[in-house]
């Protein structure tokens, strides 16, 4: 049966060459394209993509070392596997660091090299679906998918929310966005500025935490030189940045008191005033928010206006935080690691822990420990040693007692029967790995999922 995948074979003895492809089309492998001369790839990439590549790492025309970065840097969906003599560690490493997923050792043997083509094309795959996991459905649901491109989910939670901001970015009335530090709402306001008709004006971020009272005028609204001991010049204030594109105002549940009801004239007149300056100006900026406060909670104390609430709150977005869509941790793992220098991936073992921690620091701890764990990982591959997290933490849970919805407990049969399929459903419904993370046998959780009627 022919097998479909585009494979290079670099090497500069012939011999090898014909030796390598002979065996990988027994195997059913026909787009073979075997060189052996180095030099000659570079121009070969420009007609042509490959899915995989042998490259022998000692060669005299060209280092396979250099060849792997050529490759990666022209093509860099290209799984690599490096092929050597004997088993230089340091240029084993260096390859790995470089991008290569695998590495031979001569002579080959038959099954030793299809199970390392046959591994690497399916972390080929593996990734593609990743990301086509993500992006196709985000293109089904929003009519401008290009401009939330840089927000990873498989979430239906998260398709509806950025639908959602895909409606309100139409319009211009403030927007509102709230969630737990790093689950990404600066990323939301960005989407929201470039779905909206004010995608070519500037996107013009503000600290709120950053402000004081005595600077608020002067930095929102700008001054004229002369207007204060200091103004050696004119400066143009947030607003007049803002001209015909967005303001975001990040951290406003910090806001002084004294300082909101400045802003609610803003919001509520849409002109200002120059410090020193007798001329009026129209503010012509969108608003966007973001907080990880809870804003009712703090106008209950007494601490955010409600009028500004009310102002604010009309296109209300909330993020929920990464615990709360644990479906998403291993396609943004996927992308994070995408974006590394260097080919590196994740055991199941990782990824079964990564889905099993809380991430309280929602993304961005996830990208910290991922970056932390691929620097440590000098083979490529990411294993749960490499993951600075509260392993404990990610595998206790709370002890609590199942109830029916009239009070009475539930029968252990229906416990197992929801924690297996939050299990199922938490590791992108894969089955080796679902059963790894619950201690039971391949078969029986096959069983046990025909029997809830899962296909």
């Amino acid at each position: 049966m022919t097998t479909k995948a585009a494979i290079l074979l670099v090497d500069d003895e012939t011999a090898f060459l014909d030796s390598v492809a002979r065996m990988l089309r027994i195997e059913g492998y026909d787009d073979l394209t075997p060189i052996a001369d180095p030099t000659q790839v570079e121009a070969l990439l420009e007609r042509k993509s490959f899915d995989l590549a042998f490259l022998d790492i000692t060669m005299p025309k060209l280092d396979g070392l250099d060849l792997l970065k050529l490759i990666k840097e022209q093509s860099p969906e290209t799984e690599c596997i490096m092929v050597t003599a004997n088993e230089q560690v340091p240029l084993i490493l260096k390859a790995g660091r470089l991008g290569a997923y695998d590495y031979l050792v001569k002579p080959i043997l038959p099954e030793q090299l299809t199970h390392a083509l046959e591994r690497a094309l399916e972390h080929k795959r593996l990734w593609e679906s990743l990301q086509l996991r993500s992006k196709a459905t985000l293109d089904r649901v929003l009519k401008s998918p290009e401009a939330f491109a840089a927000i990873v989910t498989a979430s239906r939670a998260m398709k509806r929310l950025l639908r959602e901001a895909e409606l309100h970015a139409a319009s211009a009335i403030p927007v509102l966005i709230t969630g737990d530090t790093g689950v990404g709402k600066e990323l939301l306001a960005r989407a929201v500025h470039d779905a909206s008709r004010r995608a070519k004006g500037p996107f013009v971020p503000v600290n709120m935490l950053a402000l004081s009272p005595t600077l608020f005028e002067s930095e929102f609204f700008g001054h004229v030189k002369g207007s204060f001991t200091g103004a050696d010049r004119d400066r143009t204030g947030y607003l007049a940045q803002a001209k015909g594109g967005t303001l975001f105002l990040d951290e406003i549940g910090d806001l002084p008191m004294e300082i909101q009801g400045k802003l609610l004239r803003i919001l509520q007149e849409n002109e200002f005033t120059p410090v020193g300056s007798t001329k009026t100006e129209r503010a012509d900026g969108r608003f966007v928010a973001a907080t990880n406060q809870d804003l009712d909670k703090l106008v209950q104390q007494r601490k955010f206006r409600k009028d500004l609430l009310y102002r604010l709150q009309f296109a209300h977005l909330h993020l929920p935080s990464l615990a709360e869509r644990k479906d998403d941790i291993p396609v943004l793992a996927a992308h994070i690691l995408g974006g590394h220098e260097r080919d590196v991936r994740l055991s199941e073992e990782a990824e079964a822990l990564l889905v099993a921690y809380d991430w309280p620091g929602n993304v961005r701890e996830l990208k910290g420990v991922l970056e932390a764990a691929a620097n440590l990982a000098e083979d490529g591959l990411i294993r749960p040693s490499h993951l600075r997290i509260n392993v404990r933490a990610a595998k206790a849970q709370p002890a609590t007692l199942a109830t029916t919805p009239t009070g009475g407990l539930e029968p252990m049969a229906e416990v197992e029967r929801r924690h297996i399929l939050a299990v199922y459903e938490a590791v992108g419904m894969n089955k080796s790995q679902a059963a790894r993370v619950l201690d039971i046998g391949l078969q029986t959780l096959h069983r046990k999922l025909k029997t809830y009627g899962v296909k």
